[in-house]
């Protein structure tokens, strides 16, 4: 079992900053307004060759009746279960306070290594009044810097005396598992839809637009099917008024799309597909990323005979070129063929990683372009020679012959086509290049 680590604490002590400097990337928001992150953020670090998984929390604050407030308590004492140690991070600026306190009463009821980070101690005065914390009776404590890094080594070194091999070797796997990112404008149900797959509350789910701001990752390993769920914020149209915490939400959203393999585009059944969700889409597929569509509220919509087959013919329309795509009518509430759409996200995963031999390859594209000639051009008669898969992680195929610059969209078209309908990249962009033979 892989080694875990769970950052925790009072909001605004600089958590997620500690975070990012551990992934050596921007992965969680950090702004000066608290209660910023409010789900549980994965990443993997790694210290003296040795790998751990790291979650960020959101700020504890006990006793509060606050939506949030009182959803990402619960956050955090998932994150404390799912620990083998737990860093408590505190702020010497403002000393020990009544959250503070609160905190670490919670942690005194678990038998699990408490290592208390006195944060923002970056100068000598800020060293002597960091002293007080030896109060709050925890033996192993460090003076840091989640800024600056300074006194983050020896902490590290601590928590690594604590991992044995396996387990980061374990680490290192799950970061090799397939992604599935969750997509799609906010209020569409992807929080809900994570929720639902993985059987527990995730990620805080609620009515108002843009709950979900980092993008969350889970993983799963349920049915024999192992990878990892990537959550992000909602992508809504551009806007004047979009306050920075939005910007950087949908910043992270599009960044996810970058990292997973396979984007399950997520749209409301009732409101139909709209403009921003064919951006999404061609984005997704712009960037080289396998698609599925699910048509989320699927069991909000009256229905008849053909409303479905209908339905789809509609998106395949509007998304258009590129709508080779598995399409799938879903109810996260009602979790109505929600595991469908993991085993067809597994499917496309699948044709991405496809190669086809280059005799095969030749032997039937060969015959296609025998059957079907590419139009002459200024009396030039076109002639593809040869046809290779080239090594990239979406199909590409190069096609060589004599006028590559000749080769218009109509004939790029067909021997698309006709490498979809011999192979199956349902799901997949497909990249043709034309080369000079």
């Amino acid at each position: 079992m892989s080694f875990t680590v769970a950052i925790v604490g009072r909001p605004n002590v600089g958590k997620s900053t500690f975070f990012n400097r551990l992934l050596e990337q921007r992965k969680a928001i950090v702004d000066d307004v608290s209660g910023v992150t409010r789900d549980r953020q994965y990443g993997v670090a790694d210290w003296n060759g040795k790998a751990f998984n790291v979650i960020d929390t959101g700020g504890f604050v006990a006793g509060s009746e606050d939506v949030f407030e009182t959803e990402i308590r619960k956050q955090v004492q998932i994150a404390i279960d799912e620990a083998d140690a737990l860093i408590f991070m505190t702020d010497t600026t403002s000393g020990i306070t009544e959250l503070d306190e609160s905190m670490r009463d919670l942690l005194r009821r678990t038998t699990k290594p408490v290592l208390l980070a006195v944060n923002k101690v970056d100068n000598g005065d800020r060293l002597l009044e960091a002293t007080e914390f030896y109060s709050m009776g925890i033996e192993h404590i460090f003076f840091i810097s989640s800024m600056t890094g300074s006194g983050t080594g020896e902490l590290l070194d601590a928590i690594t005396d604590m991992i044995d091999e396996k387990a980061s070797d374990d680490t290192v796997r799950e970061n090799e598992l397939p992604k599935f990112a969750i997509i799609g404008q906010p209020n569409v149900g992807k929080s809900s839809l994570l929720n639902a797959l993985i059987g527990q509350e995730r990620t805080i789910v609620s009515d108002i637009a843009g709950t979900t701001r980092d993008t969350i990752h889970t993983h799963y390993d349920l049915f024999q099917k192992e990878f990892i769920l990537i959550d992000t914020a909602g992508i809504r149209k551009k806007n004047k008024e979009k306050d920075d915490l939005e910007f950087y939400s949908v910043i992270r959203a599009i960044r996810a799309m970058d990292e997973a393999d396979v984007c399950m585009l997520v749209l409301d059944a009732e409101k139909g597909i709209t403009a921003q969700d064919v951006n999404i889409y061609s984005l997704a597929a712009r960037k080289g990323k396998g698609l599925v569509v699910l048509v989320n509220k699927w069991d909000l919509i009256q229905k008849e005979t053909n409303t479905a087959r209908d339905y789809e013919k509609e998106l395949r329309s509007r998304l258009a070129p590129f709508n080779d795509i598995p399409i799938l009518f879903i109810s996260a509430q009602e979790k109505t063929r929600i595991f469908k759409g993991i085993e067809i996200a597994l499917e496309v995963f699948e044709n991405k990683q496809r190669k086809i031999p280059t005799s095969q390859l030749n032997e039937v594209m060969l015959k296609a372009i025998e059957a079907y000639h590419a139009p002459v051009v200024r009396g030039n008669s076109i002639k593809i020679k040869y046809v290779t898969q080239l090594p990239t992680h979406t199909p590409s195929f190069a096609f060589f012959c004599n006028y590559p610059d000749d080769i218009k969209q109509p004939y790029k078209n067909y021997l698309e086509n006709q490498l979809r309908t011999h192979f199956n990249f349902k799901g997949v962009p497909v990249r043709l290049f034309f080369r000079k033979k």
